[in-house]
């Protein structure tokens, strides 16, 4: 709904991040069933210990206090190359015709936008070509600074730069081939 109000009269893009986040999610998923690890997604957890509602109560907190690190930590980074990514530096990518895709997506990560609001920072990009600002609104809410904190944190940093890259590159590719062929 929010890609649909900030790109009021352009129903073709909100079609394209649809179409480009969804091919995302299951290319991913086919990956994963072909190429993925179960061990990969245990978290580092000991065996032994309490049961029942107090492992329950005692695991919420832990992935909450856990978990809260990471996304601060992440958020932090975000905050902080929000204000430190120069507005000149933007202006030049604009334009630069398959360059301008990888600035924004690369953006995406760093700003670490919250998927209900990327979508009106993607339309104050105008500078820039549909299929960038869809690049952006696609690989934004999958890969970003805080969920590569949180993954790394949970899972252990070889699985978090694994998983990251390679969504990163299928989320770029679908918005690419979807913004080729829709926008």
């Amino acid at each position: 709904m929010a890609t649909a109000v900030a790109f009021r009269g352009q129903p073709e893009l909100m079609a394209a991040r649809f179409l480009a986040s969804l091919a995302t999610a299951v290319v991913m998923g086919l990956l994963w069933a072909r190429f993925g690890r179960p061990e990969w997604l245990r978290p580092r957890v000991p065996s032994n210990g309490p049961t029942g509602w107090t492992a329950f109560r005692a695991s919420l907190e832990h992935d909450f206090l856990h978990a809260g690190g990471f996304l601060v930590i992440g958020g932090m980074t975000a905050a902080t190359l929000n204000v430190a990514v120069p507005r000149d530096l933007l202006r030049g990518a604009a334009g630069l015709s398959g360059v301008e895709v990888l600035v924004l997506a690369l953006l995406a990560v760093l700003l670490a936008v919250c998927s209900e609001a990327d979508a009106f920072v993607a339309a104050g990009l105008s500078r820039f070509s549909p299929t960038a600002r869809l690049a952006f609104m696609v690989v934004g809410p999958m890969v970003d600074a805080k969920l590569i904190a949180l993954q790394a944190g949970t899972f252990g940093r070889a699985f978090a730069w694994r998983f990251c890259a390679a969504t990163f590159a299928v989320a770029v590719t679908a918005s690419t081939v979807t913004g080729w062929w829709l926008l």
